[in-house]
């Protein structure tokens, strides 16, 4: 199911969600120009388990692999995760940090990027897999949104053969729907080869379970700077 959008209005600009989409877009642009040196860009700013676990092994230091844990998170591995990652964080990053404050929020999406690359990481620590983007991140936006507004309405394309009907739906049951849906083909990733599963690529669907269920951590310990609207429908 793909969202278009949501039925709350924000208060603020959210000039932070606007500023971390153009960091994106800026950083996956800087990616398209390394060419041949794509690969090599790649492994040097992406995070890899191995080089944190055990940076002895491979020639880093513990502090450089701990400062590519916030520069994976604006790396993608193409054009498709990149616009996938930036719609939803467009759609529901401006109402939390409207209700967080801007501050508050950026400290809030790093957060929760790097408990959600840590947790998948800790699946395989072995890994020599570059780890990126920006989704365990923006998973943490949606758990705090699940909290802060749960009866607003998301507006979302249900892809039905070669039907695509649209229907405005509430957000926890979107939100809870999305949060089942990784944890279902996480642990079924898990379970279908073990532990090793998460060493060979692919989604991190942990990374996407770890983040919201930081997000929703958050929501609930710190209150918002500003009360959340109640849900209401915009035209």
């Amino acid at each position: 199911m793909i969202p278009l959008r949501d039925t709350i209005r924000t208060r603020t600009v959210p000039f932070v969600t606007r500023l971390l989409v153009v960091a994106n877009v800026a950083i996956f642009v800087l990616e398209l120009l390394q060419g041949e040196n794509l690969d090599a860009f790649l492994e040097t700013f992406a995070f890899i388990p191995l080089r944190f676990f055990h940076p002895e092994l491979v020639g880093w230091t513990f502090s450089d692999a701990v400062v590519t844990i916030f520069t994976a998170m604006f790396l993608h591995g193409g054009l498709a995760h990149l616009l996938g990652n930036m719609l939803f964080l467009w759609i529901f990053g401006d109402n939390v940090e409207d209700a967080l404050g801007h501050f508050r929020f950026l400290v809030f999406y790093l957060a929760a990027g790097v408990c959600a690359t840590l947790l998948q990481a800790f699946l395989s620590p072995s890994s020599a897999i570059p780890n990126l983007g920006a989704s365990g991140a923006i998973a943490g936006i949606l758990g705090a949104y699940f909290v802060y507004y749960p009866r607003a309405r998301i507006v979302t394309v249900v892809p039905l053969f070669i039907l695509f009907p649209i229907v405005e739906l509430p957000a926890g049951v979107y939100l809870l729907g999305w949060f089942a849906l990784q944890f279902l083909m996480g642990s079924e990733q898990l379970t279908r080869a073990g532990r090793a599963a998460a060493s060979h690529g692919g989604v991190a669907f942990w990374a996407h379970v770890g983040g919201f269920v930081v997000g929703v951590a958050w929501a609930l310990i710190f209150r918002p700077s500003r009360r959340p609207e109640a849900a209401y429908r915009i035209s």
